[in-house]
Protein backbone atom coordinates (compact mmCIF):
# COMPACT_ATOMS: atom_id res chain seq x y z
CA UNK A 1 0.00 0.00 0.00
CA UNK A 2 1.31 3.43 -0.92
CA UNK A 3 1.99 5.91 1.82
CA UNK A 4 0.60 9.38 1.36
CA UNK A 5 2.62 12.53 1.82
CA UNK A 6 0.93 13.16 5.18
CA UNK A 7 1.93 9.67 6.41
CA UNK A 8 5.49 10.27 5.26
CA UNK A 9 5.57 13.65 7.01
CA UNK A 10 4.47 11.97 10.26
CA UNK A 11 7.18 9.33 9.82
CA UNK A 12 9.75 12.05 9.13
CA UNK A 13 8.73 13.96 12.27
CA UNK A 14 8.90 10.77 14.33
CA UNK A 15 12.39 10.02 12.99
CA UNK A 16 13.53 13.56 13.76
CA UNK A 17 12.08 13.33 17.28
CA UNK A 18 14.00 10.07 17.75
CA UNK A 19 17.15 11.92 16.58
CA UNK A 20 17.45 9.64 13.53
CA UNK A 21 18.25 12.47 11.13
CA UNK A 22 19.51 10.20 8.35
CA UNK A 23 16.14 8.46 8.14
CA UNK A 24 14.35 11.82 8.35
CA UNK A 25 16.48 13.06 5.43
CA UNK A 26 15.61 9.97 3.36
CA UNK A 27 11.90 10.47 4.01
CA UNK A 28 12.15 14.19 3.21
CA UNK A 29 13.82 13.41 -0.13
CA UNK A 30 11.15 10.80 -0.84
CA UNK A 31 8.42 13.39 -0.16
CA UNK A 32 10.13 15.85 -2.51
CA UNK A 33 10.29 13.23 -5.26
CA UNK A 34 6.61 12.41 -4.86
CA UNK A 35 5.67 16.09 -4.93
CA UNK A 36 7.82 16.48 -8.04
CA UNK A 37 5.72 13.93 -9.86
CA UNK A 38 7.63 10.69 -9.31
CA UNK A 39 5.84 7.42 -8.77
CA UNK A 40 5.66 6.38 -5.08
CA UNK A 41 7.48 3.10 -5.77
CA UNK A 42 10.22 4.85 -7.76
CA UNK A 43 10.57 7.44 -4.98
CA UNK A 44 10.96 4.67 -2.40
CA UNK A 45 13.72 3.01 -4.42
CA UNK A 46 15.59 6.19 -5.44
CA UNK A 47 19.08 6.77 -4.07
CA UNK A 48 19.06 10.34 -2.77
CA UNK A 49 22.24 10.15 -0.73
CA UNK A 50 23.99 12.61 -3.03
CA UNK A 51 27.10 10.49 -3.06
CA UNK A 52 28.46 9.06 -6.27
CA UNK A 53 30.77 6.09 -6.43
CA UNK A 54 34.27 6.91 -7.54
CA UNK A 55 35.32 5.42 -10.84
CA UNK A 56 38.14 2.85 -10.70
CA UNK A 57 41.49 4.42 -11.44
CA UNK A 58 40.35 7.90 -10.42
CA UNK A 59 41.69 8.49 -6.96
CA UNK A 60 42.78 11.53 -5.02
CA UNK A 61 41.41 14.98 -4.40
CA UNK A 62 39.39 16.60 -7.14
CA UNK A 63 39.08 13.52 -9.34
CA UNK A 64 35.32 13.40 -8.95
CA UNK A 65 34.96 16.68 -10.87
CA UNK A 66 34.05 16.42 -14.50
CA UNK A 67 36.49 17.71 -17.06
CA UNK A 68 35.21 19.94 -19.85
CA UNK A 69 35.37 18.28 -23.25
CA UNK A 70 35.84 20.64 -26.21
CA UNK A 71 33.95 20.03 -29.45
CA UNK A 72 35.78 17.72 -31.89
CA UNK A 73 36.50 20.49 -34.44
CA UNK A 74 37.83 22.95 -31.83
CA UNK A 75 41.49 23.97 -32.03
CA UNK A 76 43.28 25.97 -29.34
CA UNK A 77 44.05 29.58 -30.29
CA UNK A 78 47.51 30.51 -31.52
CA UNK A 79 49.82 31.74 -28.77
CA UNK A 80 51.00 35.36 -29.10
CA UNK A 81 54.59 36.08 -30.11
CA UNK A 82 56.52 36.99 -26.93
CA UNK A 83 58.84 39.33 -28.88
CA UNK A 84 56.01 41.68 -29.80
CA UNK A 85 54.38 42.02 -26.39
CA UNK A 86 54.49 45.40 -24.62
CA UNK A 87 56.25 47.22 -27.47
CA UNK A 88 55.34 50.69 -28.61
CA UNK A 89 54.37 51.11 -32.21
CA UNK A 90 56.05 54.08 -33.88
Amino acid sequence: MEKTVEDLQRDMQAAADALDFEEARRIRDRINLIRGGADAEAAAEADTSGLARQRPGAMGLGTSRQRPVPPPEWKPPKKPDPMTANRNRK
